[in-house]
Formats: structure tokens, sequence, C-alpha cells
């Protein structure tokens, strides 16, 4: 089969020829069909992120397709079966192997490329506001990076969840992006002055940040009394070094999220808010925005259009045979 495969992390990935794996016991053989991209899969390329596997391995942490093997042991989802999976790495390959009790299965009606594109972006957002933050009807969501992979869908879910929406994006392209997906509000990081825009709105109830860096500081101190700050990534690549005494004296939460751990500690919770999310796009509360479609042999441009921060929503990775 083939996949695009990270041998160095001297190297760039590559395209290539490899074995079609077999599955272990409690895993299942998936047939892919769409893998979306994340920053972390560019973290992941360098040997950077926090979860990165041994060499060698293919890039891609959420993939979409269909059951055709078992494991020993396992008997469901059955042979056949159209599913989505967050495997942490694998991804980027026609045929990958992920634990059968991390799959979801998807409706009839959900298209792969949809359903992958919802597992780490719209998984983060919800369980982030919901689980996390508790955004509650009513309240105010400022969301840092807004037309960006996660971003977008915490504009999108926020304004489902009831809540204004105070969108920072750079550039009015972007903006408008974010705008689409139901913001109340925008402001241009370039031009506009953060700190003073939010508070001239009544300020925020709820900080949603992927970026951290510059923008911290401004959203930061833009926050109401018992706000709720959330520290999703660091898409800048600075990480920021918060007041403990600001935490202090306005009764600031400063909240700490990584949707990855949950694989770890408690992945009924992940199911049970990717089910959800799954009911949500039935319903049509959710439209989830793919920029890019790209084909596995050019898994390589699609990297570069998140390392080069034109992608708006989701890159991905199409597998056709």
């Amino acid at each position: 089969m083939h996949a695009f495969l990270v041998s160095s992390f001297d190297d760039p990935p590559r395209y290539t020829e490899v074995p079609r794996p077999d599955p272990a016991p409690g895993e299942v053989l998936i047939e892919i069909e769409a893998c979306a991209l994340n920053f972390a899969d560019l973290l992941m390329a360098k040997g950077t992120y926090q979860d990165t596997p041994k060499l060698p391995f293919a890039l891609g942490m959420e993939v979409a397709g269909r059951v055709i093997a078992h494991g020993d042991g396992v008997t469901a989802p059955a042979i056949g079966a159209r599913v989505a999976v967050f495997g942490g790495s694998g991804g980027l390959a026609e045929y990958g192997v992920f634990p059968a009790a991390s799959c979801i299965s998807l409706p009839d009606q959900i298209p792969s490329d949809i359903a992958a594109g919802l597992i780490v972006a719209y998984g983060t957002s919800h369980l982030a506001l919901t689980r996390r933050a508790q955004l509650q009807k009513g309240e105010t969501l400022l969301v840092l990076g807004a037309a960006g992979g996660v971003g977008l869908t915490a504009v999108e879910l926020g304004k489902a969840m009831g809540a204004t929406v105070i969108a920072v994006a750079r550039g009015a392209s972007k903006l408008e992006i974010a705008r689409q997906a139901g913001a109340d509000h925008l402001i241009d990081s370039d031009t506009d002055d953060i700190k003073a825009a939010v508070k001239a709105l009544g300020g925020a109830d709820v900080v949603y940040d992927p970026v951290g860096g510059d923008l911290f500081k401004p959203a930061f101190s833009a926050c109401k009394p018992e706000a709720r700050y959330i520290l999703i990534g660091f898409a800048s690549g600075d990480v920021p070094k918060p007041r403990a005494n600001v935490l202090l004296v306005k009764n600031i939460t400063l909240i700490g999220f990584y949707w990855g751990g949950y694989m770890a500690f408690n992945v009924e919770v992940l199911k049970s808010s990717l089910n959800e999310i799954m009911t949500w796009h039935g319903e049509g509360r959710i439209r989830p925005h793919i920029s890019h479609h790209v084909p596995l042999e050019k898994a390589s441009e699609a990297l570069d259009l998140l390392r080069t921060r034109q992608a708006t929503g989701k890159v991905v990775v199409t597998v056709t045979r």
C-alpha cells in the first residue's frame, strides 16, 4: 500500500510504498477514504509533538473509512461498517489499523471527508466548551484564531449553544468566514485593539485560545470577573505566561485542555461527545467547512497549506483507488 511516511525528523515525510498492516488483538483494519489534517501533524513530522510515535510512522490523526478486517477478540464494528476514528497517527495511508473501541459508527448521510474533519476540530471545541468551560446560553465567547481548524468550530458550536460569539482572526477574508460560521462580532488581530474592542462589547465570559503568543495578553485582559480562559494550543509557537495575581484578583479560571489525553483516561467521554456532534450535524446545527481537498499522493501540499496558514477550516486528504 502507499503511505505518507515520516522516516526521519531531519527529512520531510514522503509518499512511499509500505507493507499493508495486519490488525493486532483489539484492532480493526480500515480501508481509509479520508484523513483530515491538523496543526499537530506539522509538529509530529518534526518530532516535537507530545504524542509523537516511534519512527517510522504515517502522519494523519483522524480518519474515516470502512472496516475490512478484525484482530483477535473483535466483533464490532462489523466488517463493512463505515467508521470514523482518532488514531493519533497512521491516517495518511491507503489502509490503517486502529483500536476497535475507539471507532465511531457513521450515519449513511455523513460523507467520509466530512466525518474525518469532525473528529479533532469539532471534538476539541465541543468537549472544551461543554465539559471544561461549561459555556452557558447568553454568555460571551471570545474565539482567537477564529478561522483556523479548531477556532472555526468553536465559533459555530458556541453559536449553536446560544452564546454571543466574538471572533478574532487576521484579515477581512478570514473574518468573513468566521461571520458565515455565526460570529456576532469580528475583530481583526492585525489592525484592531483586541482588548479595547472586547471590553467595548462587555468583556468575555469564556476565551477559547488555540494561538497563545501575542494574542494571550489582550484577550486575558478583556476577561470578565469569573471568566474561564481555555488554553487549547499554541499555534503561534509561543507559550504565554499568565499573571497569577490577575487570576486571583479577577477570580479567573485558567483551563488546560488536551483532547487527545482523553484517549488514555476516559475514551467514553470522547465517544459520547463525538456521537452528539454527529447528531448535531444530522440536525443541520453545524456545517463543517473544508477549504481544501488534496489527494494522498500530494499530501505534502496539504501540509504546506497548514504551514503557510492558507487553509481555513479543515484540509482533508482523500484516498482514491
